[in-house]
């Protein structure tokens, strides 16, 4: 289907220009040559006008426009000559080369500079006089050296265009990776605090509906005590969580994270907030004292784990034993937590799942193994088994 060639404004300017030019060096009697077989000096408009048209098709239709050229080039050499012909052939092979096809901007050169060379060696067998290769140069002048500056801003061009097309990627990922790491970071304080305050809350709960359920005074005050003890511990945990978040907040040290060495006081609490519904906590530590400290990715996540075990302990578990067990083999930390499962009587605290869902991307994260799930123990009872295995080195932690 053809379409209508509108020229831009800058090949209007060029061809007006070029054409009052040539009008005015026609006026004036200034001419290229003398002496042509077309010595009319009205036939110089001729190829004056058809490659002012030419000027006009520049950027739209370069492949037409350079063959107009040529031709009005061609023609103007029968007449006595225009320098404004010459000079806007020079824009047309420019514009050739730089708006045309890249296959057009390779050859182009090529060809040019082969006419070049041929046209140089021919007039000088031809005429036999040192002069002649002042024609070679002309023709250079008005081919080669056009198309010659048309492939150098074409490639300007295109490294520009490259490196603005990779600068947006750079910007595109970036963003990727910011969105990316507000995610993560969302995702690593939604664990934070549902590990820091899950604990808390569930014995606040468990202790204020036996307080509200069972009608007995001494029942009532040993809940209440509970309860203002995990209600401090765990303001206590969110003004820390608070301190690492706010902005500008250098003037209070946040307290350090915790570790595998506070799992003692863990049991202990465990032990309180748990004694209403039958449980016992108990720890066992088979690791060698002297190895090498962990790291603290490794420590903190052993810990959450271990902290969000009994959390569910305390609000699900049937009353019994519960243990943790910590262990060390090779290159991997073994924490496993087990207690009865089962129905128990009294009040239970509602789960939301969110704490399996937070120990397993832990233990993702450092690039260990998880597992959690009710089977039977040797002695035929079933019992909720947690268990993970974490990587104590930190190459080989995915973090």
């Amino acid at each position: 289907m053809l379409t209508s060639i509108r020229p831009d404004r800058d090949a209007v300017a060029l061809a007006v220009s070029g054409l009052l030019g040539g009008l005015l060096l026609w006026l004036l009697g200034l001419h290229t040559q003398g002496g042509h077989p077309f010595s009319a000096p009205w036939i110089t408009l001729v190829p004056l006008t058809a490659m002012a048209g030419a000027e006009l098709l520049r950027r739209q239709a370069p492949r037409a426009a350079l063959t107009i050229g040529v031709l009005a080039l061609v023609a103007d050499q029968f007449t006595r000559g225009s320098l404004a012909t010459a000079l806007m052939f020079t824009d047309v092979m420019y514009a050739a080369v730089l708006y045309g096809t890249p296959a057009a901007a390779r050859r182009l050169p090529v060809a040019t500079l082969l006419v070049t060379v041929a046209s140089t060696i021919g007039f000088l067998a031809w005429f036999r006089k040192p002069e002649a290769l002042l024609i070679g140069l002309v023709i250079g002048l008005v081919s080669f050296v056009p198309a010659l500056t048309g492939v150098s801003v074409r490639s300007h061009r295109a490294a520009a265009e490259s490196a603005r097309l990779a600068a947006a990627q750079t910007a595109r990922l970036a963003e990727m990776d910011r969105t990316q790491a507000v995610i993560a970071e969302r995702a690593r304080m939604a664990r934070e605090l549902h590990d820091m305050v899950a604990n808390h809350l569930s014995a606040v709960a468990i202790h204020s509906t036996a307080a509200l359920s069972i009608d007995d005074p001494e029942t009532s005050r040993n809940a209440l005590k509970v309860i203002r003890e995990n209600s401090v511990e765990g303001l206590a945990e969110m003004r820390r969580l608070i301190g690492l978040l706010r902005e500008g907040g250098q003037d209070e040290v946040p307290a350090a994270a915790p570790t595998l060495a506070a799992l003692d006081t863990l049991i202990e609490q465990t032990n309180s907030n748990g004694a209403s519904g039958g449980l016992v906590c108990s720890l066992e530590d088979t690791r060698d004292p002297g190895a090498d400290p962990l790291p603290t990715p490794v420590e903190l996540a052993a810990y959450r784990i271990v902290q969000e075990s009994l959390t569910n302990a305390l609000k699900h578990a049937a009353p019994g034993p519960v243990v943790v067990r910590l262990g060390q083999a090779g290159e991997l930390l073994a924490v496993e937590v087990t207690s009865a499962f089962g129905s128990r009587a009294g009040p239970t605290a509602p789960g939301s799942g969110a704490g399996l869902v937070g120990m397993r991307e832990r233990v993702a994260l450092l690039g260990g193994t998880f597992g959690a799930g009710a089977e039977p123990d040797g002695d035929g009872v079933k019992i909720w088994r947690v268990r993970a295995e974490l990587p104590v080195r930190e190459r080989e932690m995915r973090e």
